[in-house]
C-alpha cells in the first residue's frame, strides 16, 4: 500500500512573513480577497495587520466575521452566500482554526454545491474540485490547520462536531508568523499549545504512521517541549518555537490521522464550547496511559523528545511513566486544569461517549476501543 502525504504548494515562516501575502496574491493574479476573520482579532487590531498588506498594495477585498470560536454550519452557509456576492476569488483566512476551519468549509463549497448542506462535508467527502484558493494566516499556535486536510464544523442541532477530511481543502498558502500570534493572552496560548503536543503525540502512535510522519512528530514534541513555557511568558523566542512546532506537527498528523484524545475533546466542544486545546490537554494523559500497551517503544521516544534525560536505561514502565509524567508536568506549568470535573456533567457521559466512538478520529488510535471503554475514561477524568 502506498503512504500519501499532502502539504501547501507554499508556506512561508518567521517574523515579518505576511508581507508576502501581497507577492502570492499577485503572482497567481487573484483579483479581490474573501477574507475570513473573527470579531475579536477585528477587535484588537490582528486582522488590520493583514489588511495593511493588502491596503499598502492596493489589493481588494471583503472581510467576513460572522465566525464563532466553534463554527457552525450557519456560519458556514452564511459564509458562502457572502462570497457569492462579494466577487471575490480567493480567501484569506485570518485566525485559529475557527476562521482557517470556516473558510475551507466556504471554499468548498463554492466549488462543490453538491454540498450546500453542510452536513454531507462530514467524514472523507468525495468532493470533485480542490477549493476556491485559500492562504492561511495563523493567529494561534496550535491547529495548524493553514497545513492540514483537515477542518472541524459544529452541528448545533445535533449537539456535535463534524470532523471533515479532504485533501481539496489545504490552503495552497500558508503564512506562519509569530508576530500575528504575539497578542494571544497565557490562556489561549497555553490550551493551542497543548493542542499541538496532542497533534504530535497522537500523530506519532496512531495506527496510521509511518517513518515519514515520525520524523515529523518527533521534531514537533521536541520544539513544543521546549517552546511553550516561553511562548505563554511572550518570549519572542517561545512564540517562533511553537509557530514553527504546531506547523511541523500539522504537517504529520493531517496526513495519518489521530486518536481518541481528539474523539473525547470533540463533543466536550460541541456540547459544553470547551476550548479544544484545554480539552486535549486534561484528556492526553489519561488516554496515553490507557493505549500505553499498544505503542511499543514509542513512549521512550516521546519522553526523550520531551527532554526527560536518561530514557535509554529506562526499563519499559519506567520510561512510558516518564513520558506521561512530562506531558503532566507541562499543562500543570502552563495552567492547564487536570481533570473534567469542572467542565462535564455526570449524567452526559453516555452521550459523550457514544459521540467519542462516533467521532472521525477514533480508528486511528493506536489501541481498539469500545462505548464503554471511552465511557469508563471520561468517569476516571472527573
Amino acid at each position: 500500500m502506498a503512504n500519501r502525504f499532502v502539504l501547501n504548494e507554499t508556506s512561508y515562516h518567521g517574523a515579518g512573513a505576511i508581507a508576502n501575502i501581497a507577492v502570492e496574491a499577485k503572482n497567481r493574479a487573484f483579483k479581490k480577497a474573501f477574507v475570513c476573520s473573527d470579531p475579536d482579532l477585528i477587535k484588537f487590531g490582528v486582522t488590520k495587520k493583514v489588511l495593511d498588506v493588502l491596503d499598502k498594495d492596493g489589493l481588494a477585498y471583503e472581510v467576513y466575521d460572522n465566525i464563532k470560536p466553534n463554527p457552525t454550519i450557519e456560519n458556514v452557509q452564511s459564509g458562502v452566500a457572502a462570497f457569492k456576492k462579494s466577487g471575490a476569488d480567493y480567501l484569506i483566512a485570518i485566525g485559529g482554526g475557527s476562521s482557517m476551519d470556516t473558510a475551507k468549509a466556504i471554499g468548498i463549497i463554492i466549488n462543490n454545491p453538491e454540498f450546500a448542506d453542510v452536513r454531507s462535508l462530514e467524514g472523507v467527502a468525495p468532493t470533485k474540485k480542490p477549493a476556491v484558493p485559500i492562504i492561511a494566516v495563523p493567529t494561534t499556535a496550535g491547529t495548524a490547520a493553514e497545513v492540514t486536510i483537515n477542518y472541524v464544523i459544529t452541528d448545533v442541532e445535533k449537539n456535535r462536531k463534524m470532523v471533515c477530511v479532504d485533501p481539496h481543502d489545504i490552503p495552497v498558502v500558508a503564512v506562519v508568523d509569530p508576530d500575528m500570534m504575539s497578542s494571544m493572552p497565557k490562556g489561549l496560548t497555553a490550551a493551542t499549545g497543548m493542542d499541538a503536543l496532542t497533534h504530535a503525540i497522537e500523530g506519532y502512535i496512531t495506527k496510521a504512521a509511518w517513518e515519514l510522519s515520525d520524523m515529523f512528530h518527533l521534531k514537533a514534541i521536541e520544539i513544543i517541549s521546549r517552546s511553550l513555557r516561553g511562548a505563554v511568558a511572550n518570549t519572542p523566542e517561545g512564540r517562533e518555537g511553537m509557530a514553527l512546532g504546531q506547523y511541523v506537527a500539522g504537517m504529520g498528523f493531517s496526513n495519518v490521522g489521530l486518536g481518541i484524545v481528539h474523539s473525547m475533546a470533540h463533543p466536550l466542544g460541541a456540547l459544553y464550547d470547551t476550548p479544544h486545546g484545554v480539552a486535549n490537554a486534561i484528556i492526553l494523559p489519561t488516554v496515553m496511559e490507557y493505549n500505553a500497551p499498544c505503542t511499543g517503544e514509542k513512549y521512550r521516544d516521546i519522553a526523550k523528545a520531551m527532554g526527560v534525560e536518561g530514557t535509554e536505561k529506562m526499563s519499559q514502565e519506567e520510561y512510558r511513566k516518564a513520558a506521561i509524567d512530562a506531558v503532566k508536568q507541562l499543562s500543570h506549568d502552563v495552567g492547564i486544569p487536570a481533570n473534567l470535573k469542572d467542565i462535564v456533567k455526570p449524567e452526559d457521559i453516555p452521550f459523550l461517549a457514544q459521540s467519542a466512538y462516533d467521532d472521525a478520529c477514533r480508528p486511528g488510535n493506536p489501541r481498539d476501543t469500545s462505548v464503554e471503554e471511552i465511557t469508563e475514561l471520561y468517569k476516571s477524568l472527573l
